[in-house]
Formats: C-alpha cells, structure tokens, sequence
C-alpha cells in the first residue's frame, strides 16, 4: 500500500479549492513574480486554436523504445479541477534513486581516476580548441568560471569516470524583458552512462501542472517554476536548483545539474557552427510570432517545414523546435498535419535539434568557430557543471546509437488531458503519479 503522508512541497498534492485563483494574463497565462496582475502588451492572440482536425498519418519517429507516437490534436473538453488521488506517497517512496537504480541493477564501485591527469587532459582539450595559444586557454577557463557556478577545472564526476547514471536537465526559455521571457518552453533531461555511453533523453511537458512555490498551495505549469523561482531570470542558479529538484521529483530521477539557455543565445550557438543538417520526419506549417514581444510587433509569419534532411540556420533551427500555432490563428490558411503542433510534438522536435547541434559539435572542425561564439554564449548560458564535467559529458553522449531512449511523457502514455484555475493543463493518469518514474525507468537506455 501507499505511504499516505504527503511532502508539503509534493507537485501532487490535493489540489485545494482557493477563494481565489492564480492571476492570470488576459491570455491566461500565470503572471509569476508578484502574482498580481500586469499591463498587457499587444495582443497576437496566441495559443487560441481552431476546431481539432484529423492530423495526417506520419511513419513512426523513433524506432527503438520510444514513447512518442503520432499524437491526435487535443480535443475540447469539460473543464474540470483534476482530480485528487486516494492517496499518494511522499518523496520518500521516489526519492533520488542510489547508483545503479535506474540503470537496471545495482551500482558497480566507483572507479576514480587521478584528479591531477584529468586537470591535465581538460586543460589540453580547451588549448586545442582554441588554437594552441596561452591567452586562449585564459579566455576559455574564464569563459567557463562565467557560465558555470563551479570552477572550469574542478568535477563532481571524476572527469565521467563514474558507473553512476548522470543526469543534466535542459531548460530553455525565449529570454528579454517582456511578459513570459523566462517560462521554459523546452524542458529536457539528458541521461547518460558515462562507460557505455548509452544516452535517453526524457521530455517533460511544460503543461504539468505542480505546486509551485515550493509549500505555497500554489499551483501553476511546471513552466513557470524557474521564471518564479530565479526572479524572472535574476538568480538563475535559485532557478535552476528549483527546477532541477521539482523535476527530479516528478520523474524519480536523480536530477543533480542543469543547464538553461535562451533561444538568442542557442541561435548563435547555430549559426556559429555553420548551421545543422536536420531530418524533418513529417511535414507541416504553423504560424510564428515575427517577435517573441508583441509589444514590440504582434504580427505574425508562416513557417512550413517539408518532410527530408534540411540545412537550417540559428533562426530556422528555432523556428523549427518551437512552432506551435495553427494557421488559422493567423488566418494565413489551413493547417496541416496538426499533430506536429501539439506540446507532444514540439518536445520531439526538440530532442531532433539537439541532436543535430551536438552531433555537429562533436566534430573537431567545429571546436574554433565555438570558440568565437563564446562571448555571446557567456551571456546565454548558466549552469551548476563545471566546464570540464559538461565538457566530458557532451563527448559521451551519443545519440546516434539506434539504441538512444527518446522519451516523451504525454497524453498517450502516462498522462492526461485536464483543465485546472481556467486553463488546459496535463496531469499524471487518474492522478497516478507513480506511473512517470514508473514508465521512464521502463524506457531508459541501460
């Protein structure tokens, strides 16, 4: 049976009626911050969507293990609170998995390697990319002191000499000063087995809906935790520990790094490498905002992407993995292939990106031109990894094995469709929340 006692900062608790519910925008968004209500910008009428369509059949996106499926546009629905469990187990039943846990059996002893020749090999490695010269190696060391809230040198992995399962959360968010900048429409763990090298990447819904602040009563999207959390992008470091704890939380994961980027930070990273070669697995068109602050210009262009390999720029790239909106939002025409349009969709489209970026960076050619984006990164990037395990970490991974978990939590699988304070929102399957860890361990690479 159940452990009845509940955390008070468990995103599954009883969601208590209030006398009065979460300020809203006039678009229904949560304002974070003050929860109080705020002048709002021009209006472009997002998230607004046209009666549900049949989508169009497309093949299967992953092959081996995944877990997004052709998923159906949403369909309307009665608003409803969601529904309160039984009974649900604290954060003792899921807490941070031990070594091992996750990965399909116990944890083998950890294996260590001199710190000393680590320190040598990374100091190497940055020399090399920057073109063999002292000053760079300067300049990469306190690039990496900038982004990182430990030294670029140091570890907490042994150089990803461990057996251990590691897991990096990757937030990212559009970024600026207008209303939203900081909810992160991009929310994804990367789990690594540094020995094997085996890589799953686990999508989370920014639709979740959890308590947040932490003992607050308060509810909101799991979006919204690190805008509120960092103070609207000031404390990035309170954002990202808060992020990483609640989502550790939700998927059982041992969720100890992160790392956030904004989308003008992630173009440049696109552009500074040449572009990427990214494979559309199904085509379709949406409408985008011409500028993430509509005060700035409201308006609306449309985006069509083709089924095949495609060479896509920074701005193209971001088009691509964000586009969420029907043409009939901006009465620009008909809709296709409205499955590609859902958060489910998006989420795969992400881990499509990432993996065209990182297989692009792993190519040595690639080293000196990051090198000339590092001081537009320095200003986009913020993580709790030191340089040199994030470093490691990024040359383990290895997301061209067939083999890779693509993981997405959605409406198919775990989760399900629900109103909740006067908006959409997801919520675990007859308010299970042990089916997301429960489902994720199933699917892991191990």
């Amino acid at each position: 049976m159940p452990d009845n006692s509940i955390n008070p900062d468990d995103p599954t608790l009883r969601i208590r009626p209030r006398s009065s519910q979460p300020d809203q925008d006039q678009q229904g968004r949560l304002v974070i911050g003050s929860f109080q209500n705020q002048p709002q910008p021009a209006q472009r009428r997002p998230y607004q969507y046209p009666p549900p369509q049949q989508p169009s059949q497309s093949s299967q996106r992953y092959p081996q293990g995944q877990s997004y499926q052709n998923t159906p546009p949403r369909s309307p629905m009665p608003p409803r609170e969601v529904p309160a469990p039984a009974s649900y187990p604290d954060a003792t039943r899921y807490p941070y998995v031990q070594p091992g846990q996750l990965a399909g059996g116990p944890g083998r002893p950890r294996r260590r390697r001199g710190k000393g020749v680590g320190c040598l090999v990374v100091l190497l490695l940055l020399v090399i990319i920057g073109g063999f010269t002292f000053t760079t190696a300067q300049r990469v060391l306190a690039f990496g002191s900038a982004i990182s809230t430990k030294s670029p040198l140091s570890t907490d992995t042994g150089y990803m000499g461990t057996s251990q399962r590691t897991n990096l959360l990757v937030l990212g968010y559009g970024g600026g000063t207008h209303d939203g900048a900081y909810l992160t429409d991009s929310i994804v763990v990367v789990s690594l087995l540094p020995q094997t090298h085996h890589t799953s990447l686990i999508s989370v819904p920014r639709d979740l809906w959890v308590q947040n602040p932490p003992n607050s009563g308060q509810y909101t999207k799991i979006n919204a935790v690190y805008e509120f959390a960092s103070n609207n992008g000031k404390q990035p470091s309170a954002g990202g520990d808060t992020a990483a704890a609640k989502v550790a939380l939700v998927t059982g994961l041992d969720v100890k790094y992160w790392l956030t980027i904004d989308f003008t930070g992630f173009k440049k990273v696109i552009d500074s490498i040449g572009g990427v070669d990214v494979y559309v697995p199904d085509s379709f068109n949406a409408c985008y905002p011409k500028n993430d602050d509509a005060a700035v210009d409201p308006s609306w262009i449309k985006v069509q992407f083709n089924k095949g390999t495609q060479h896509m720029d920074g701005a193209t790239a971001i088009e691509y993995a964000r586009a969420r909106e029907p043409l009939e939002v901006c009465g620009m025409g008909t809709s296709q292939n409205l499955a590609e349009l859902t958060d489910f969709g998006r989420s795969a489209r992400q881990q499509i990106i990432i993996k065209a970026v990182l297989a692009k960076i792993k190519q040595a050619s690639t080293w000196p031109h990051l090198y000339d984006a590092m001081d537009a990164l320095q200003q986009s990037i913020h993580t709790n990894m030191s340089l040199a395990d994030l470093s490691e970490f990024a040359l383990k991974m290895d997301l061209n094995d067939p083999k890779a978990a693509h993981i997405g939590l959605s409406n198919q699988n775990v989760l399900e469709d629900s109103q909740a304070a006067g908006q959409y929102i997801l919520a675990p399957r007859n308010g299970q929340w042990s089916l997301i860890p429960d489902y994720i361990n199933q699917h892991l690479y191990n």
